[in-house]
Parts: structure tokens; C-alpha cells; sequence
């Protein structure tokens, strides 16, 4: 794969013996041992990800701040230094450009983390519509590691002289791990507690095999895209190209906690995103969790079905020429955590209720289907996220 990008980490992804795949124009393992076993790793014990391919924003300078508010939906005035956001950047018609997490480490210094299949994509977007404010595509300046699980803390903490305890959620602190100076954030992309690490490019490899070091009589594995993808997918979060684009909005996409449509000063698309708050009619569809009622794995792409009988007809081997068939999986997997059959569909509102799939109160048979292999699968709406992590 002589045209794709590597991260820092090849080296050790080659060491280990990783599948190698692309990805977002990378070369990165989408395992090392099996895909369910580094998944189990993550839930279980811990895992460890090279997610260095992300693509990275430096905004400085004194405008800093008032100029990503205008990019950016979710309220960066109510961060405090040190703490991390979860946001997502508009179109003026409020699709998602992409879903971003903004680093605060001063009013005038902000890294803007961003999804690698869009990094040319956002670096542009930044050039043409942030004013007022100094702006660096500085991928290449960092590598970045995630750490992930419930061990994640302890392996960690015998690598730093940071007191972890004292960095929540969604906060970040510079410190040395491993005796090298780095960015320590609390932050994930797995459902579980862990910390992403961003370090120099030359310092990755013996950042990883520290870790690994650190993490082996904790049960720590090196996992790859597969386990990545799947841990995601039982948390309900959006990846951008399956389940979010231009063509989808945050509000219909269950992201709307983070579109702050009062903030001062407003973002590009509010105006937009402010007509599905006075007419929520007008969001006709929404971004819902399904499991599957047989053994089959949905995928995506794969055509969802919604049939509404009247209760006086129902006739369940015939499907009515008015049922909704041009929605489609946005994301599938079969769950290794819950062993059941789980996927995303966004798919009309008023058949997005947990429950739909079987016959709701108004005495009216409901029913949902995924088509897998020319076959009508059933399927159920369900709450999400399908996986809730266990507090200690």
C-alpha cells in the first residue's frame, strides 16, 4: 500500500504482527488477535489504539475564541482551560461538516481534533470561514494514543507522576509519561473510562511499548479499527462517512445536546437548525438503534423497512406499497458485549419510539426489517446506548 500514510506508529503495528488495512487514506491494523478479543480487552481489562491518523487544528491568537464560536455548534465560552468539547461544524443549511472534539488550553489557544477522512477538507473550511484568528493544520506534529478500559487508569498511573484522579472527564493536563512531556486527556472514543495521549511523532514507539509494558500483568492489549469500530457502534457514536455527513443534520443525528442555538454570537447553520426547533415537524426522521430478532449481522448499507399495518387488515405476509424502504443501515455489527445483532438506521419519526417493530398502543401492527442477503431480518427500535458501562 505504497500511497497510503503512516502513522508513527508503523513500526510498532509491524512488530506486532497487526493486520494492515486502509483507512481514511492511512495504513493502520484493523487487528492483532482476533477483533472480539481485543473488543473484550477494551470492556474487560484495557486496550490501546494508535489513533494518530486524527487530523489536528491549531487556533490561536486573540480572536481565538469568538472565531470558533462562529464555526462551531456547541458553546466553547462555558469551557474552562484544560477542558475538552465535543462539537459539530455546520453548513449554512446545517448539515455536519464534521464532528470535532476542541481542546481549550487558554483563550487563545485551542487544538481542534478532527476526523482523518476530512482533515484537507476541514483544513479548508477553517481557511475560508474563520476570521479573526490564527489557524495550522498540525497533524503532523503529534501522534496520538488511546489508552481505553477499565484498568486504563492504574496501567497509567505507574507511568506518571499526574495525579489522574484529579483529571475528569473531558478535562486534559501537560505532563510526563514515561519521562516525556505530553498532552494527558481524558477522553475516548470506546464508552469506557481511558485517556488519549498526544505526544512528538518521535517519541510514539517507546510510548507504546511502555504502556504495553506497564499494562501486562493488567491484561492490556494493542487493538485495532475492528475492536474500534464495534465499541463504538454499542455506544451509539456517530462515525462520520457512515453515520453523519453533509446530508444529515446534528439534531436528527441525536447530537442535539450539543448545538447551543442561544450562545452568543450564533455559528454557521443555526439559522438553519433554529427552524427544526420552532417546527420540529419539519425533522421528519431520526438516527435510532435496532437489534436484530435473528442471527444475522446488518451492515452498511443494507435496506431498512418500516410497514405500517392497520390492525383491521394486518396480513404479515404482505407488504404494503406505502411502507418506508429507502432507509438504510448506517452502521451494523454483531455485539460482542451483548451477543445480539445491533445497527443505526435513521428512519421516520414517528416510528423511532423504543418498542417500534412490535404493535404499539394505537392497536396498530408495526413492523421493522433490515433486508440482509435479499431477506427481511426483524428487527426492533431499541434505547441506546445498546452497551452501558458499569460505575465503580
Amino acid at each position: 500500500m505504497p500511497d497510503l500514510r503512516k502513522t508513527p506508529l508503523h513500526p510498532a503495528h509491524i512488530a506486532a504482527h497487526g493486520k494492515l488495512v486502509a483507512f481514511a487514506g492511512y495504513e493502520l491494523p484493523v487487528q492483532y488477535t482476533s477483533m472480539l478479543a481485543e473488543h473484550r480487552a477494551v470492556r474487560e481489562r484495557a486496550g490501546l489504539f494508535d489513533v494518530s491518523h486524527l487530523g489536528k487544528i491549531d487556533v490561536g491568537g486573540p480572536g481565538a475564541l469568538e472565531a470558533l464560536q462562529g464555526l462551531v455548534t456547541n458553546d466553547l465560552s462555558r469551557a474552562a482551560d484544560g477542558q475538552a468539547m465535543y462539537t459539530a461544524i455546520c453548513t449554512e443549511a446545517g448539515g455536519i461538516v464534521d464532528d470535532v472534539v476542541v481542546y481549550r488550553r487558554s483563550v487563545t489557544d485551542f487544538l481542534v481534533c478532527v476526523n482523518a477522512s476530512n482533515r484537507e477538507k476541514d483544513v479548508a473550511w477553517f481557511e475560508d470561514h474563520l476570521e479573526h484568528a490564527e489557524q495550522r493544520d498540525a497533524s503532523d506534529d503529534y501522534a496520538q494514543l488511546a489508552l481505553q478500559g477499565p484498568r486504563a487508569a492504574a496501567i497509567l498511573a505507574k507511568l506518571t507522576p499526574l495525579d489522574l484522579t484529579k483529571i475528569g472527564t473531558y478535562r486534559f493536563e501537560s505532563g510526563e509519561v514515561a519521562g516525556r512531556k505530553m498532552l494527558v486527556a481524558r477522553t475516548g472514543y470506546t464508552g469506557e473510562d481511558g485517556f488519549e495521549l498526544f505526544c512528538r511523532p518521535e517519541e510514539a514507539v517507546p510510548l507504546w511499548n511502555a504502556l504495553l509494558e506497564a499494562g501486562q500483568l493488567e491484561g492490556l492489549m494493542p487493538a485495532g479499527l475492528g475492536a474500534r469500530d464495534s465499541l463504538r457502534t454499542e455506544m451509539k457514536y456517530c462515525l462520520y462517512g457512515n453515520d453523519i455527513d453533509e446530508t444529515t443534520n446534528p439534531l436528527e443525528a441525536g447530537i442535539g445536546w450539543a448545538v447551543k442555538l442561544d450562545k452568543p454570537g450564533g455559528f454557521i447553520g443555526a439559522e438553519a437548525l433554529r427552524v427544526f426547533e420552532k417546527e420540529p415537524w419539519r425533522l421528519y426522521r431520526k438516527l435510532v438503534g435496532f437489534k436484530l430478532e435473528e442471527r444475522a449481522i446488518p451492515r452498511h448499507g443494507n435496506p431498512v423497512v418500516v410497514m405500517d399495518y392497520d390492525s383491521r387488515t394486518w396480513n404479515p405476509s404482505r407488504r404494503p406499497e406505502a411502507c418506508v424502504q429507502d432507509a438504510t443501515v448506517t452502521s451494523g455489527t454483531l455485539s460482542p458485549t451483548l451477543d445480539v445483532p445491533i445497527g443505526m438506521a435513521y428512519v421516520p419519526d414517528n416510528f423511532s419510539a423504543p418498542g417500534t417493530g412490535t404493535r404499539d398502543p394505537n392497536d396498530r401492527y408495526v413492523s421493522v426489517s433490515v433486508v440482509i442477503r435479499g431477506r427481511d431480518v426483524p428487527a426492533v427500535i431499541v434505547e441506546t446506548p445498546f452497551y452501558k458501562r458499569k460505575r465503580t
